[in-house]
């Protein structure tokens, strides 16, 4: 079978994927998600359509989303860079961290079974997206980011709770800054850059480590589909400069909003596949 009739015999899923990059290239510039958040979710129902298992279709998601992710947050690095969103001294300080947990995270996805991971997506999206909704408007509950040692804690928390369920960081890491009283577009650019140093380590570690399940989608390796990584990411680099854009024209409330709308709409279908 040529390429051509390949596309052509599964030309909703391509279309369905080419969907899929578009919105998160716009999703990471604009909240800084890497959009992991939309990847693994659009994969995860995807591949199921094509009759993989839900165990399969998780862990297979949760990697590709992970090297989808790691040129999207270079091209969404670039233009937060030139807006000065990104807090440099604060990413070093936390990188160590961040990669420890990403290292210990990216390596138990290949040890364990996908339905833990799909809970855990659906968990951490919905209680970040609560959480935003809930306090929108209402004064931070912190005036300042804590001491070294609780940093160090929040950087191995974010490294290991994101590779786990591949997204880049954001979905964590914003609601956490806000808490602390720290400027959204200052935090949402910042998460690009930790998108960068989850994502990298963290695709490669389930790209080499990881054993392919034996219903895995057609082009997988290790647990990374070669055919979803190669169709998403070009669009996502591309339009991902076009979130930036639009970000830097919404206020941070109406920011808020939509990183915390679109968070709750993803975890609640994950939790609903899951236990209905």
């Amino acid at each position: 079978m040529t390429i051509i009739e390949y596309i052509t015999a599964n030309l909703p899923a391509f279309l369905s994927l080419i969907a899929t990059g578009v919105f998160a290239g716009i999703l990471a510039g604009l909240l800084g998600v890497g959009g992991g958040i939309v990847v693994v979710p659009v994969l995860f129902f995807l591949f199921q359509s094509l009759g993989i298992s839900p165990e399969s279709a998780m862990l297979v998601a949760t990697a590709t989303s992970l090297a989808t992710i790691v040129p999207t947050s270079i091209s969404s690095i670039r233009s937060h860079t030139k807006r000065g969103n990104i807090d440099f001294p604060l990413l070093k300080r936390w990188a160590p961290y961040i990669l420890m947990g990403v290292i210990t995270g990216s390596w138990l996805v290949t040890r364990v079974d996908g339905t833990w991971l799909t809970m855990l997506f659906g968990f951490i999206a919905s209680l970040s997206a609560l959480n935003m909704l809930l306090r929108n408007n209402k004064p931070a509950l912190f005036n300042q980011l804590p001491s070294k040692v609780g940093q160090s804690a929040i950087g191995l928390c974010i490294g290991f709770l994101s590779s786990m369920i591949g997204i880049g960081g954001g979905t964590i890491s914003v609601p956490l800054l806000s808490i602390y009283n720290y400027p959204t577009h200052k935090a949402v650019g910042t998460a690009a850059a930790i998108g960068l140093i989850i994502s990298l380590p963290g695709a490669l570690t389930m790209l080499l480590l990881g054993s392919t399940p034996a219903d895995a989608p057609a082009g997988t390796l290790g647990l990374v589909n070669l055919i979803g990584f190669l169709t998403i990411t070009p669009l996502t680099v591309l339009f991902a400069p076009v979130g930036v854009l639009i970000g830097s024209k919404l206020n941070s409330v109406t920011l808020k909003k939509v990183f915390a709308v679109v968070l709750l709409i993803t975890g609640l279908r994950m939790l609903i596949e899951l236990f209905v």
